[in-house]
């Protein structure tokens, strides 16, 4: 399960991957697995739009962890701030997230 790490407006829907505009400003790309564009949104159910607006914590999309490994994918899940050459520092807090309950960046 895919969730929002903010408060946003979804700018991009691409199935396995989302962009975020959130509220602070950071426009962000999470992107669910490496090299899953090649499944063509197979094993993803998106539970949004473009344009929508979400809460923290909301559902954005549903993926098939088990059936993306198994077709030889990564779901390592990449989240990108796309506009960080607007803040002075973005800080990157690594490990396992649990959403809504844990930072994942700090933006300065």
């Amino acid at each position: 399960r895919g969730l929002a790490p903010c408060d946003a407006e979804v700018t991009a829907l691409l199935g396995h991957a989302i962009g975020l505009l959130c509220e602070n400003g950071a426009e962000l790309l999470v992107h669910i697995g490496i090299d899953t564009v090649e499944l063509n949104g197979q094993h993803y159910k998106s539970h949004v739009s473009e344009g929508d607006k979400v809460s923290a914590g909301d559902l954005l999309i549903e993926f098939d962890k088990k059936a993306i490994e198994k077709a030889g994918y990564k779901t390592i899940t990449p989240v990108i701030v796309t506009n960080s050459d607007d803040y002075a520092d973005v800080e990157a807090l690594f490990g396992d997230v649990k959403p809504c309950n844990t930072r994942i960046l700090t933006l300065k």
